[in-house]
């Protein structure tokens, strides 16, 4: 029962988060966790569930030519190269902390969807860590100093933890780089396929791949990135922005709860 709950409950979940490009891993993770799988189990499943569900979606995206694809071998590189060794290092900690960082990985989240964005793009003399980035329609500035960091560290948590790092990426993108935010979920798309891809390689290396139950999961949960995104396309995902903020930190307490209690 607990099961057939679960493959109702994921494609919903990807739906709504590939609208905000927000990847969902960590509503898989919080999922698969209640349903009574463990920790490092339903982490491995979710970035697992992740990249099939994320490989939809830029599919869809790609096709509307609303991905960069300089930004995303720049920064999907960086973000899979940390997903890959946080997925390793997970297994050196306990259930109970890998929980307690998955809350504050939450709880971040909420705090970056509520920030103001602006969307025109900034222009500025080239500068020495300062990268240039021209498309058809306009050039970015990406601050090399602030986002190579910031994206290895989004990668490792990302990685150890099961989720995706989208609700860290779009931000990243839209306030550091001053893409637009279509672009950005876009481009968070095919990024968040890469993250999980190597975040899962990580958890297998330990603990093997169980495909009875990961298989049907992603299945589903793909026709949900398909839907996802192709409503990205026809709605603002600033309308959804204060709803996931407010899901991620119910979802932050309802971790938090059932780890210490």
């Amino acid at each position: 029962m607990k099961f057939v709950v679960v493959m109702l409950v994921l494609p919903l979940v990807a739906v709504l988060m590939t609208m905000a490009g927000h990847g969902g891993g960590n509503f898989y993770v919080l999922t698969l966790v209640l349903a009574g799988i463990p920790m490092h189990q339903a982490a491995m499943a979710a970035q697992f569930i992740l990249f099939a569900t994320a490989t939809a979606a830029m599919i869809v995206f790609g096709r509307h030519k609303v991905v960069s694809w300089q930004l995303v071998f720049f920064i999907g590189g960086l973000t899979a190269s940390g997903a890959f060794i946080g997925g390793f290092c997970a297994y050196g900690f306990s259930g109970v902390a890998l929980k307690l960082i998955f809350s504050a990985m939450l709880i971040i989240a909420a705090v970056l969807m509520l920030l103001p964005i602006r969307e025109q793009p900034v222009l500025r003399s080239g500068r020495f860590g300062y990268w240039r980035l021209r498309t058809s329609t306009a050039t970015y500035m990406v601050n090399l100093w602030f986002v190579v960091p910031v994206t290895l560290g989004a990668g490792f948590f990302a990685g150890m933890v099961g989720v995706s790092g989208g609700s860290l990426l779009v931000p990243l993108m839209v306030l550091a780089c001053r893409v637009p935010m279509r672009v950005a979920v876009g481009t968070a798309s095919a990024m968040i396929a890469a993250t999980a891809l190597m975040g899962f390689l990580g958890h297998v290396i330990h603990a093997g791949f169980n495909p009875s139950w990961i298989l049907p999961l992603a299945a589903v949960t793909v026709v949900g990135g398909i839907v996802g995104g192709s409503m990205t396309l026809k709605v603002k995902p600033k309308y959804l922005k204060v709803l996931f903020a407010l899901i991620a930190m119910v979802a932050a307490v309802l971790m938090i709860a059932k780890t210490l209690l």
